[in-house]
């Protein structure tokens, strides 16, 4: 599948101006509180976006993405005391910094391939969605009133194309059948096998399959919906 790059950095912005307006509302207070990811405050999810764009930067410019899965907890951890003013700063600098980043690439630039973490590659023409997959779940995990259900349209068919290929063949994940309650359809899990019919609204079809949630408004005929692995 050919990514649009232009549609995805279109919709990266806009999910990136409604993340820091959400995160502006918040008091010092609000951003040490728990957010929904376990043993996570506001202020880790805010540093982890933050240092995430730096380190797609690293990415495009044929660097590293981390220096080291430890370097990057550290980095988390560190920033995520710090005050509103500074997270919204570090955020708003480095979300600008990767936007360059992203317009001084020429057409064989966006063609390249580069190193992800734990190593995976992809094209870099994928990184915008991969920023907006970011931008967007993490808006939801701030747990400030946005919901799977306001995730744009746009991204969540895209998304819930992108984690059906990412479990597909999956020895550790059950054949499945998914169909939205708007009709749409997709194959995951083990090639072999009678798929296992799921059904759902796409919200939530989306939320199952990324571990946001336990599979909430999600059902599987005559069985348990199955554990997904982690992502």
């Amino acid at each position: 599948m050919i990514p649009d790059i232009a549609r995805d950095l279109a919709l990266l912005r806009d999910s990136t101006d409604r993340l820091v307006t959400a995160a502006a509302r918040l008091d010092d207070a609000a951003l040490a509180a728990p957010s929904r990811l376990p043993g996570w405050t506001r202020g880790h999810v805010l540093t982890h976006l933050a240092r995430n764009a730096d380190a797609l930067v690293n990415v495009l410019t044929g660097l590293p993405m981390y220096p080291s899965a430890e370097a990057r907890d550290a980095d988390i951890e560190a920033g995520a005391p710090r005050p509103l003013t500074a997270q919204l700063a570090d955020l708003r600098e480095t979300a600008g910094k990767l936007d360059v980043t992203f317009g001084s690439l020429t057409p064989d630039g966006w063609a390249g391939r580069c190193e992800l973490r734990n190593g995976v590659t992809d094209v870099r023409a994928r990184i915008p969605f991969r920023r907006l997959q970011e931008t967007e779940l993490h808006h939801v995990d701030l747990d400030t009133g946005y919901t799977l259900e306001q995730v744009p349209m746009e991204f969540l068919g895209q998304e819930i194309d992108f984690l059906t290929r990412r479990f597909s063949g999956n020895d550790t994940v059950p054949a499945l059948a998914l169909t939205a309650a708007d009709g749409r359809t997709w194959r995951t899990g083990r090639d072999e096998g009678e798929p296992l019919r799921v059904t759902g609204e796409a919200p939530a079809l989306m939320g199952w399959l990324a571990g946001r949630t336990a599979g909430g408004g999600v059902t599987a005929d005559g069985a348990d919906l199955p554990v997904l692995p982690p992502l």
